[in-house]
């Protein structure tokens, strides 16, 4: 009896031995392998969701020229208020003229409900201007922040009055400074004088934009993408490159020079989703290509412009939608002038001294310009061709992106890196919104044969002679679960170890979409999240951070059993990545747990010696997988910073841990 216990305990200790043998992880890290390029974590900006006006853009003020095709979109009116279309600015014609209501106890003015209402705080200024002109003689204006629903109290809590005293169209402006808090305000106008006045382009900014520029951006949306530190930056969007037709589509040149000049444009997602319907989605272009360079140098970041290639979008439109082969002209123009925009020498270019003018003399240093997105088939590639010939002659240093479809695989997926291939574009464009199973590379059923190439070894088998590749869109799509939960986000840090490991193919990665308006989304997940006041960072948020501060200068060979760690069969869920950065002296460890248990690891740092610390950086989550971030709990799920034993030994530095289930730890490594 003793016997049968004693055999029963070794066998239990023995097994508990195994099931606890730690992972054991070899890291060349005195081998520096491919560089990682400086622009491989970066970030994607579609004008979706409410991006741009109602989102990054500082704007408060909706159909601010009165040039939605229904022009009073965005206001009500009161009073004696007259529409007309002879304004001073050519591509923005219209503007309202203000008159007596003929009777004292009327009134006439107008008010504007903003992007799903004003957001303003207490104590904080706003920039209240507008184009005006008193055609009668000296008029006068009262300008309030106002609480429509107040019960018990005045509707308006902040007023200021604004004289006009011209007979000529004149810029006035005027500061605001709000009494209280309030995030769905609206602002009215009254017209306080005998005189009428004419009124165009009326506008609302908060002070404290982003840098604080006049034409700014909300501060906390830009700075949550200047903390990414994120090597490039790709605008103006993808499907709004193609237009729901070619004359809906996004033209740069009408997004520079006066901002009051700068004509509308129906936005491609206006009408897209019936599910979530906004008849009132249009693109002001305040926030153009101007703007956009402004960011990419104020962000560190390289700027990633986008152009039709004489596509409207493929899904929608035939081909008698499309440009002919002999229309193409003004759209390779498009691009070569925008390279002059971006690069060229003011006292020689045109398009340069618009640049110079708008207030940036200097070059922007664009090296990077994408041609068509998301297309596919011949029609993209014939039409692709004279614009690599056209680019290339003319300005040859400048990196050329194109597409391979809107596929991860299948035949046009190969059919589209064919063509890139033959046409030697520099980086092919990959997008892919798939579900948990592809990036965790684990296709079950009928998935096997669909997605032959999925998870963190995708990219292990590519051909590395030709393009280099920009994985340009991609998210997590939970099965029945379309929202920026926990567990997502983590396999979308599993399959970023792929990314990581082959920096020599992989050049870019931009997780899509960035940015939506809680009230005004159509497509989810998102990166960032907002109302007009508030603003939270999802767990994929976090996951890009912690690659794009830590993706170092080189890529190292990490292996276990002599395989890469990629959730292959005996790595218990594993998923991993090193780098070294030369600039430091780190070395810097990626793992991802996908099991739901913690598993051991040990990390071997073969050729290393002497006295080293492992500082950690952990993303996990104790709730339901299924949890996020929201705008009342923004901080819910966020990394956490740690420490991790580490042991010197004779030909290896080791560190030893107990990674929890479903977690993403980065190791950081130095002397």
């Amino acid at each position: 009896m003793t016997l049968k216990l004693f055999s029963c305990a070794v066998a239990l200790s023995a097994a508990l031995s195994a099931s606890a043998q730690s992972h054991l992880m070899d890291i060349k890290a005195t081998k520096a392998g491919a560089p990682v390029q400086s622009t491989m974590y970066g970030l994607f900006f579609e004008d979706i969701n409410f991006a741009a006006d109602g989102g990054l853009y500082g704007e408060l003020v909706k159909n601010r020229s009165f040039e939605f095709p229904q022009h009073y979109m965005g206001w009500r009116v009161f009073g004696n208020v007259e529409l007309e279309d002879d304004g001073p600015f050519e591509r923005c014609p219209h503007y309202v003229v203000l008159s007596d209501p003929g009777h004292r106890e009327r009134r006439t003015g107008l008010q504007n409900e903003g992007f799903f209402g004003i957001g303003v705080e207490k104590g904080k200024e706003y920039r209240f201007s507008v184009w005006a002109k008193a055609p009668k003689g000296k008029s006068q204006i009262r300008v309030q922040l106002i609480n429509e629903q107040a019960m018990y109290e005045r509707q308006n809590f902040s007023e200021v009055k604004l004289d006009v005293d011209s007979k000529d169209w004149k810029k006035y402006e005027v500061t605001i400074k709000s009494s209280r808090t309030e995030p769905k305000a609206n602002l009215r106008i009254f017209l306080s004088s005998p005189n009428p006045v004419a009124l165009e382009h009326v506008s609302l900014f908060p002070k404290e934009t982003f840098k604080n520029r006049e034409n700014g951006l909300r501060r906390d949306l830009a700075q949550a993408l200047a903390d990414i530190h994120p090597g490039v930056f790709r605008f103006p969007g993808g499907c709004i490159v193609e237009g729901t037709t070619l004359d809906t589509r996004y033209q740069w040149k009408n997004t520079i020079g006066p901002v009051e000049n700068r004509p509308l444009n129906k936005n491609r997602w206006e009408d897209t989703f019936d599910y979530r319907y906004f008849a009132d989605y249009y693109q002001s272009y305040g926030l153009g290509f101007f703007e956009f360079f402004q960011l990419c140098e104020d962000i560190g970041a390289e700027p990633l412009p986008v152009l039709s290639v004489g596509l409207a979008c493929q899904f929608q439109n035939g081909l008698d939608a499309h440009a002919k082969m002999d229309e193409l002209q003004p759209f390779i123009d498009d691009c070569l002038d925008l390279i002059e925009f971006a690069n060229g020498d003011p006292a020689t270019s045109k398009w340069a001294k618009i640049r110079a003018d708008m207030g940036h003399p200097a070059p922007f240093n664009m090296k990077y310009i994408g041609v068509g997105n998301e297309q596919w088939d011949d029609p993209y590639y014939t039409r692709l061709k004279p614009f690599v010939e056209a680019i290339r002659k003319k300005y040859p240093a400048i990196k050329i992106i194109g597409t391979s479809g809107p596929d991860s695989e299948g035949k046009m997926f190969d059919k589209g890196w064919q063509a890139m291939k033959a046409q030697k574009a520099d980086l092919v464009d990959e997008h892919y919104y798939r579900p948990e199973n592809w990036f965790l590379g684990t296709p079950e059923g009928d998935e096997v044969q669909r997605w032959p190439n999925c998870g963190a070894l995708r990219y292990d088998s590519y051909d590395r002679k030709g393009p280099k590749v920009f994985a340009g869109e991609y998210a997590c799509h939970g099965k029945g679960k379309k929202w920026n939960h926990f567990e997502t986000s983590l396999y979308e840090a599993a399959f970023m170890t792929g990314i990581e490991r082959n920096a020599d193919i992989v050049h870019m990665a931009t997780y899509a979409p960035l940015f939506a308006h809680v009230d005004g989304w159509q497509w989810r997940p998102d990166m960032i999240w907002y109302d007009n006041l508030r603003m939270f960072k999802s767990v994929s948020y976090y996951v890009q951070q912690m690659y794009a501060q830590n993706k170092g200068t080189n890529v190292l060979s990490l292996t276990m059993d002599k395989k890469p760690v990629a959730g292959q069969q005996g790595q218990d869920g594993l998923f991993a990545s090193a780098v070294c950065d030369k600039t430091t002296g780190e070395i810097l460890v990626k793992v991802v747990n996908t099991s739901k248990q913690p598993q051991p690891v040990t990390l071997n740092l073969l050729g290393l010696k002497g006295d080293y610390k492992a500082e950690t950086l952990t993303l996990s989550h104790n709730g339901s997988y299924d949890d996020e971030n929201t705008l009342d709990e923004p901080e819910k799920i966020t990394p956490k910073a740690g420490t991790a034993q580490v042991e010197a030994g004779k030909k290896a530095v080791t560190v030893n841990d107990n990674i929890p289930a479903m977690s993403f730890r980065l190791y950081k490594v130095k002397k």
